[in-house]
């Protein structure tokens, strides 16, 4: 091998060996090896940082956007509770969710779509006394099956598709939106019924240990609007029973409170609900289960902001009631809850007379900077935690839609229709640019932008050729078997860094077996999209099973014992069906 191939090389086992024991991020590791890189000569400056410009970059850079005007527009909360339903059993309620999860994902990102379906899934599991562990990892591995069915499903699909167009070969186009769905779609169908059969037999009951309890409770009143989905069910029907970090204490209804709430209480309109907790699970009580403040929020209909504030001693309100004070009208924010010494306050939150010390909890409709100084002497915004604007939850459901209108009906290039969108979400209000820059994903968009060197140093040094050599001596002699070995050495390698460093590093090989074999690159190039997204035998292939790690209670036998046949399904179908619909 030449020098550059042996430097290349030396670059890649310390970049894997380094995310494998988790010595350091993987964006910091991915860069580190893009410098030493550059800094041997191994790439020119352009080679080296051509991936920070790569349409997939992009596009998955548009499509975090898009996908996250969906969460905080409600749309993300209000799919999950209806996908649980009210089914009464793990296999019940799996087969109600992993389908629904499985077709959305290949249209949302299956990061905000996971993360927005956990909270309701663990207060189901907790309401009937299920163990978690028993349906948040097939939700995950249906979410990353989900993936494969477009080309926009996983990132994994777009990076491919963008080294595709880099790449400038006669002999291999651009994949349509659909290209890949005729593998895709018996792979995550069989791959989903597999989970429901199997999952409740090979997933033992593990809970994982009780949240935190320590730090500030809170008091907070919220209210069943009208209209509301809520009213007239139970409280467990409702979802409001055995929720995590908060409990209901009381019920305020027509002037008087009922304690002690049971589970078969029936909700109405207008019931002012008494919760008492931690502030993560008010502000995420808020989001998901659409309740409005429990003070009079004056229909405000503009952006609003979650923020911590305590009252100081010369706030002129000290000794009054919230009520009697006009909280709303002197500060243009409507108080969710209060925090006194740990505490819990009896009543409404309205009739609370405030002292030096609160801790309030506000929505407010302006920068917090704007609350006077003289009167609160901490002031902080609760990062993430804005409430949904469900008015604007046609219009993103509207951009989403018409995003794949545009790239499958008339034929748009998926860059231009996601910018588009992207747009789009921010000009109707569905996103506050500050809320865009947060689901932008910096890190992760750093750490695929960084792959991409040294995909091109695979490329540039040879050591594409010299480890497609490698594949040939290991027993790919035909394409067939090519197709095995390279998508058993993609989803290791997908196990033990990321699905998208997997695929840039896998692309290269790809192309040089094809040239080997004097075969067709795009069978080669499926298989890299296909045994990228194939992570189930780790928590740490994929953010998904990362995410239900710890409120699942897993360990790494667990991923094992279900992930094994689900991988083998996978390896099976796509390997069959590629040279069908792909041919050699």
């Amino acid at each position: 091998m030449s020098n550059d191939a042996w430097i290349t090389a030396a670059v890649l086992v310390s970049v894997l060996t380094g995310l494998a024991l988790n010595l350091a991020s993987t964006e910091l590791l991915l860069f580190g090896g893009l410098i030493v890189l550059l800094v041997g000569g191994v790439l020119t400056p352009a080679e080296a940082f051509a991936g920070f410009a790569n349409p997939g970059v992009i596009t998955i850079a548009a499509l975090f956007v898009v996908a996250s005007s969906l969460d905080h527009t409600g749309v993300t909360a209000r799919v999950s509770r209806r996908l649980l339903g009210e089914s009464a059993s793990p296999r019940g309620v799996l087969a109600r969710l992993t389908f629904p999860v499985m077709g959305l994902s290949g249209f949302l990102n299956n990061t905000p779509l996971v993360a927005g379906l956990i909270p309701g899934l663990l207060g189901w599991c907790r309401s009937r006394g299920i163990a978690p562990s028993r349906v948040l990892l097939p939700m995950s591995y249906a979410a990353t099956l989900g993936g494969t069915l477009t080309l926009i499903g996983t990132s994994t699909n777009l990076i491919v598709q963008g080294m595709v167009l880099r790449s400038d070969r006669a002999d291999l186009a651009p994949f349509g939106l659909f290209d890949i769905t005729v593998i895709g779609l018996p792979v995550a169908t069989l791959g989903v019924l597999l989970l429901i059969a199997l999952a409740p037999k090979l997933l033992p009951e593990r809970r994982a240990p009780l949240a935190n309890a320590e730090g500030q409770s809170y008091t907070g009143e919220l209210r069943v609007p009208e209209r509301s989905a809520l009213a007239g069910r139970t409280i467990a029907e409702a979802g409001l029973r055995g929720l995590e970090g908060v409990y209901l204490a009381d019920i305020l209804r027509d002037g008087r409170r009922i304690a002690a709430v049971g589970p078969e209480q029936i909700l109405r309109a207008g019931d002012r609900l008494i919760f008492v907790g931690r502030i993560e699970a008010l502000v995420e009580l808020r989001k998901s289960h659409g309740l409005e403040p429990g003070l009079d929020s004056g229909g405000a209909a503009s952006p609003r902001r979650i923020v911590e504030a305590v009252v100081a001693p010369g706030n002129a309100l000290v000794g009054k009631t919230i009520r009697d004070g006009n909280f709303r009208g002197l500060y243009d924010a409507v108080i969710l809850a209060v925090a006194r010494h740990g505490e819990r306050i009896a009543g409404r939150i309205g009739d609370h007379e405030l002292a030096p010390g609160d801790v309030l909890l506000l929505e407010a409709a302006h920068d917090p900077d704007r609350l006077p100084r003289t009167d609160f002497y901490l002031v902080s915004e609760v990062d993430g935690a804005e409430p949904p604007r469900t008015d604007r939850a046609g219009r993103a459901v509207l951009v989403l839609v018409s995003l794949v209108v545009a790239v499958v009906g008339f034929g748009v290039e998926m860059l231009e229709a996601a910018l588009v969108a992207a747009a789009a979400a921010l000009a109707l209000g569905c996103i506050q640019l500050h809320q865009a820059r947060r689901a932008l994903q910096g890190s992760l968009l750093l750490a695929i932008a960084a792959a991409f060197s040294l995909g091109a140093a695979m490329q540039a040094s040879g050591l594409d050729g010299e480890l497609a050599k490698l594949a040939l001596a290991a027993g790919a002699t035909s394409p067939m078997s090519a197709l095995v070995v390279l998508f058993v050495v993609i989803s290791l390698l997908t196990e033990l860094v990321t699905n998208n460093a997997a695929a840039v590093l896998g692309f290269p090989l790809a192309l040089q077996l094809a040239d080997r074999l004097e075969a067709s690159p795009v069978p080669f190039v499926v298989i890299v999209m296909m045994a990228a997204s194939a992570s189930f035998l780790t928590p740490i292939g994929y953010q998904t099973n990362l995410m239900v790690y710890g409120p699942g209670g897993y360990r790494l036998r667990d991923y094992l014992v279900l992930g094994a046949p689900l991988s083998l399904v996978a390896l099976l179908v796509t390997v069959l069906l590629v040279p069908v619909f792909f041919p050699f």
